[in-house]
């Protein structure tokens, strides 16, 4: 299984994770309508941030630090139900995979 994206084939685990990092916005909305979620700016907003985070750290965030984050630096007042909102089976391991990123390492991210 891969997303097709702007007439490429994007490789993908047995889990649907790129299998190397992609930053094009493009994949963004492919794999968004792949995993049932309409993007809204707070979705990008998460995605952006991690998108950051793994460019920063080589990986994402655990969901503990991954709210922190959020927060405390891009969506103050953010909580918990909130992001499970957006990601509803996950927000560090889906909001990863909408990001276009490879599957987190660990729980989430470690």
């Amino acid at each position: 299984m891969g997303y097709m994206v702007n007439g490429v084939e994007l490789e993908t685990d047995n889990q649907g994770y790129l299998l190397e990092a992609e930053f094009d916005d493009a994949v963004v909305p492919v794999i968004a309508a792949a995993e049932n979620i309409t993007l809204g700016e707070d979705h990008w907003k998460v995605v952006r941030y991690l998108r950051d985070e793994y460019r920063e750290h080589g990986h994402t965030p655990n969901f503990r630090n991954m709210l922190k984050g959020l927060a405390e630096e891009v969506m103050p007042g953010c909580d918990s139900k909130a992001l499970y909102d957006l990601f509803p089976t996950g927000p560090a391991k889906q909001g990863a995979k909408v990001a276009g990123l490879p599957q987190p390492l660990g729980k989430g991210g470690y």
